[in-house]
């Protein structure tokens, strides 16, 4: 197949930040939550052997289900013990799916939400004793290893190998189509129709994305596919748990990690925040004049060290509020006050 509030992180949040496909055809967590893991600055190492992969595929798989249509077949992971996350193009607007399980068991599985601007759907199943994977919300370094775990034209459980190939991506010409595309986790591992909905893998077995979408070898592009941040799954499942929808607080910035490489080769003066790389001109921090090259170091009072500081200051914005972020512009400080606004769907 091919086509509570969002507090926000990754696509939706991010960079509510600027822009937000297809490709269906902390450590006390109890088991029934997904398990989060953010701890900036430990890098995962990467797997050297062939065994190590497999170990990690075989401890994964049972939590990477199919999910089926009369439309067609994608792929879900488990969120919680008896709650599935897939895309939100997988369902489509369907009340009820059918999921295949790793074991070979099937049941029917409730549509409880679904949020248009990140692409995620929440299915609710008759098993209650799936079992939880951990979820990254780090980003990834590019570099990393990665492993696509879905049912690709339907053959279920398969699982390609790759890296992380970048960060904050978005598919050419999406945001005229979309919302959803934008701020994505590239990779060169193979993702295929069927692959929407499945599990993005690092090196240490932890889900670091939902699959999203690829873009074909007819437009000349070999081995490029890409995942929904597990920030933006985690935040924005929460929500659709809650009550069925997810908003979105959209500043209008494009952001990237402000790297000693970056600061170098561009002449940063900043030691440390998030890097604006592009501004909506229609959005709420053109307005409150914000550019790119600016290097934000605080929100709302939460000081910035990355990207993700951003978006998990936003979590608790309402969408309206206003808040003062402080940037790093040519040396200088600067004090912008922004009225957050609310990603459309």
């Amino acid at each position: 197949m091919t086509t509570t509030r969002a507090r926000a992180a990754g696509v939706a949040a991010a960079c509510a930040l600027l822009v937000a496909g297809g490709c269906s055809g902390e450590d006390s967590q109890p088991q029934d939550q997904p398990q989060n893991q953010n701890q900036p600055g430990a890098p995962a190492p990467s797997p050297t052997n062939s065994a190590q992969l497999a170990d990690i595929t075989e401890r994964l798989a049972p939590s990477v289900v199919t999910v089926n249509t009369e439309k067609g077949v994608g792929s879900g992971v488990v969120l919680r013990q008896d709650v599935v996350v897939t895309n939100a193009h997988v369902v489509g607007d369907r009340e009820q799916v059918q999921l295949t399980f790793a074991d070979g068991t099937a049941s029917s599985g409730e549509v409880v939400g679904t949020d248009a601007v990140t692409d995620l759907a929440v299915i609710r199943t008759e098993r209650k004793d799936l079992p939880v994977p951990e979820y990254r919300t780090q980003l990834p370094r590019p570099g990393e290893t990665a492993l696509a775990i879905g049912s690709p034209l339907g053959f279920e459980n398969s699982v390609t190998a790759g890296i992380i190939s970048g960060l904050h991506r978005e598919i050419p010409g999406s945001a005229a189509r979309t919302q959803s595309l934008v701020d994505l986790i590239q990779t060169d591992a193979s993702i295929s129709p069927g692959n929407s909905g499945g599990a993005l893998i690092d090196a240490q077995g932890r889900v670091v994305g939902v699959n999203e979408a690829y873009i074909p070898p007819q437009q000349g592009a070999v081995s490029l596919g890409f995942a929904i941040p597990a920030a933006t799954v985690v935040d924005t499942t929460e929500e659709l748990l809650e009550d069925g929808t997810a908003t979105h607080p959209y500043l209008g910035v494009s952001l990237r990690p402000l790297t000693p490489a970056i600061r170098e080769q561009l002449g940063v003066e900043a030691e440390g925040g998030a890097l604006v790389t592009g501004v909506d001109q229609e959005g709420p921090a053109s307005g409150a004049g914000m550019r790119a090259g600016d290097v934000i170091t605080s929100v709302a009072g939460k000081d910035v060290s990355a990207v993700e500081d951003v978006l998990a200051a936003l979590r608790d914005v309402e969408p309206g509020q206003k808040v003062d972020l402080t940037v790093s512009r040519d040396g200088e400080p600067q004090r912008l006050t922004v009225a957050v606004a609310e990603r459309e769907g």
